[in-house]
């Protein structure tokens, strides 16, 4: 069957060969922008017919032609033809077809390609961006929950993966709130710089049509016209921006992870995977495996890769429009769909693990954890150089620890430091030791005092309810535009002229 015709084939004499076809088309990768080509192709049409570039009636075709497609496209009875290259020929060829050329041929006046994907993406990727958000706070407000619950729940803290100092598991938690709530502010301001209007920049240079950027960005709920043509069609740095902030997050939640498949292991034995959310070995009966936090941490690998691949793609590209820049979604589409499936899960996983707080209690008295608090008792109570008591306390675990004793082993503890020229009480020094004491002593801001992880984790809380308060605003911005969108439809679709309809 001979190839359709391009709508851009007019200074070509031969037939596009299908083995170009075939490694030029976009089709499967623009499948998620249907709905947006769409919604923006019907804003552009407003804006033309408003400006008096297009006429009334064929705004109302135009119109037309756009619904049908959206219906059709809803009910599974648009596809995208690759013969057609890519969702905007898709579109703009269903409505030629269907209204004539007459009609459907005006819709693409002022308006290239170039600032049409453009348009496609950052509508996209805005609505993507508000729904990371909401799911990483929901994952923040589990971590939430399991602090509150173990303000004075003690456990290891750990540097260079050695026990360092007691901290409790509220703590910990809200250690990971904190972490992702940067996270959640660097969305927000991809937020702001996604959500500008690239519509009206055309193939690089503007255009000589006296077209209205200000009103096709309200009906399209952008916050602020992008104005450089050249660089808007040049720019992809948005994209690099969101990759970048969703390799950091899945960093983040690798790191997280990795906790968690090694506090499950028998070693440790510090938490435990609900059944609903571990699996078991095909050989092996006993087994009960954190596959979804290895899964997560293992695509970690696929994000960072996305951003990388971008990047390598950018790095020598000059200014304008060049086709290498069809090659940015596949790898951003991936990257979302990785980090969103993995915020999905991990809420539900960690909301239902169970923590073993009697091995974390047992796990403190076992190595030493209390050692730099009996240094800074000697240093703040008996006036001696912080040095000084280092090497103190460091002198009497090494002889403890070479003796196979421990803290615990009373007499010998204090019979140590007497050594030194320290005397201590067994009740003291239990009292110094006790990691629990240790960590009411820690009331330092952002230290571990039971008050001081409360009042952080109110904080947090506070934030997040912010964070979420903006997402539903920007939402409802978004939502506002459609339905604006779809009035002044209607009421062209009604009959009425465009001069009666009320943009603004």
């Amino acid at each position: 069957m001979k190839e359709k015709k391009k709508l851009w084939s007019g200074r070509f004499q031969a037939d596009m060969d299908q083995k170009t076809q075939d490694f030029t088309e976009s089709t499967e990768t623009d499948l998620r922008l249907v709905e947006y080509d769409i919604w923006g192709s019907q804003v552009h049409a407003i804006m033309l017919a408003k400006q008096k570039i297009i006429s009334n009636t064929d705004l109302k075709q135009i119109i037309l032609c756009l619904d049908q497609v959206d219906q059709d496209f809803k009910e599974g009875n648009f596809r995208l033809d690759p013969q057609n290259e890519d969702v905007h020929m898709n579109v703009e060829l269903y409505l030629i077809e269907t209204a004539g050329v007459e009609f459907g041929g005006k819709l693409h006046t002022a308006r290239s390609r170039n600032d049409q994907i453009l348009t496609d993406v950052r509508l996209y990727l805005r609505q993507q961006i508000l729904d990371i958000q909401q799911q990483l706070s929901d994952l923040c407000r589990s971590f939430l929950s399991i602090a509150d619950q173990h303000y004075h729940t003690v456990m290891p803290g750990y540097t260079h993966t050695q026990h360092a100092q007691p901290i409790s598991l509220g703590f910990w938690a809200t250690a990971y709130v904190s972490k992702f709530l940067r996270d959640l502010k660097r969305f927000d301001s991809a937020y702001t710089i996604t959500n500008q209007n690239p519509l009206g920049s055309a193939a690089l240079a503007g255009t000589s049509f006296p077209i209205d950027r200000d009103l096709t960005a309200k009906l399209l709920g952008f916050d602020t016209v992008q104005e450089h043509a050249l660089d808007v069609i040049s720019s992809r740095d948005f994209i690099l921006e969101i990759l970048s902030n969703l390799s950091i997050l899945m960093v983040g939640l690798s790191r997280f992870c990795e906790e968690i498949i090694y506090w499950t292991s028998y070693e440790f034995r510090i938490a435990e995977l609900d059944d609903q959310f571990a699996s078991g070995s095909s050989i092996m009966p006993q087994k009960k495996n954190a596959d979804l936090a290895e899964l997560t941490r293992g695509r970690t690998g696929r994000v960072i890769g996305a951003l990388i691949d971008v990047l390598t793609s950018l790095k020598g590209l000059p200014m304008g429009y060049n086709r290498d820049l069809q090659e940015d979604k596949p790898p951003l589409w991936q990257a979302l769909d990785v980090v969103k499936s993995c915020l999905a899960i991990l809420p539900d996983m960690l909301g239902t693990t169970h923590f073993n707080t009697i091995r974390m209690a047992q796990l403190c008295d076992m190595n030493f954890i209390t050692a730099t608090e009996l240094a800074n008792h000697l240093a703040s109570e008996h006036n001696i150089p912080f040095r000084q008591c280092h090497e103190v306390v460091g002198s009497v675990v090494g002889e403890l620890s070479r003796s196979g004793k421990t803290f615990a082993d009373w007499n010998k503890t204090q019979q140590l430091l007497k050594t030194k020229g320290i005397d201590l009480k067994t009740d003291q020094l239990q009292q110094i030791l006790d990691p629990i004491n240790t960590l009411q002593n820690n009331g330092s801001v952002g230290g571990t005092s039971p008050k001081e992880v409360k009042r952080m984790s109110q904080n947090f809380a506070t934030q997040l309810d912010q964070i979420e308060i903006q997402i539903s605003s920007r939402l409802n911005h978004i939502d506002h535009a459609r339905k604006k969108t779809r009035q002044i439809i209607d009421l062209v679709l009604s009959t009425q002229q465009l001069t009666t309809i009320e943009i603004d």
